[in-house]
């Protein structure tokens, strides 16, 4: 086995064991820190793979936004981080079957399939990461709804630090 074989094996593995970890935790916080390892992982197999932005977007954008979001929000429903009930059902068995039949039937189709041995084309000596820069910053291009997400994304945050603390004042 090759260096990168072996990292993407211990880079999947660290990815389905924080997955498994995101559904069984039992409090909402440590499913949202293992979600958080999860996305890392998937940003390191992009940086494998030689795609630098994707990996940089899957950082900013997921890590850095999506996952602190559900932070924030456990953060502000406080009253309900005290866990009243099992976090799993006992449909436990159920699952376990249904997803070895998923597997089983992905092996199955895909066993024979030649693509796993191929390498992929090399990609042209164009600088992608420039143009989509430029397209948004460009007044012409995406300048004007790159800004306008950004302030709906401020007007949300502000709106739940608001009732959150409305909520607390009562």
């Amino acid at each position: 086995m090759t260096t990168m074989q072996v990292l993407f094996l211990i880079f999947a593995a660290i990815i389905l064991g924080s997955a498994f970890k995101v559904v069984t935790t039992k409090k909402m916080i440590h499913a949202a820190f293992w979600l958080i390892v999860v996305l890392f992982g998937v940003a390191a197999l992009y940086a494998m793979l030689n795609a630098g932005f994707m990996a940089m977007v899957q950082v900013v954008v997921y890590v850095g936004a999506i996952a602190i979001l559900f932070i924030f929000a456990v953060m502000l429903t406080r009253k309900e981080l005290l866990d009243k009930g099992p976090a799993l059902n006992d449909n436990k068995s159920i699952a376990a079957v249904l997803s070895l039949l998923s597997f089983g039937g992905l092996y199955m189709l895909l066993r024979n399939w030649s693509g796993f041995m191929n390498m992929a084309p090399a990609l042209p000596e164009t600088d992608m990461v420039e143009e989509l820069g430029t397209a948004l910053v460009t007044p012409d291009m995406y300048l004007l709804p790159f800004e306008i997400a950004s302030v709906l994304l401020l007007a949300a945050l502000i709106g739940a630090v608001y009732v959150a603390n409305e909520a607390r004042s009562e």
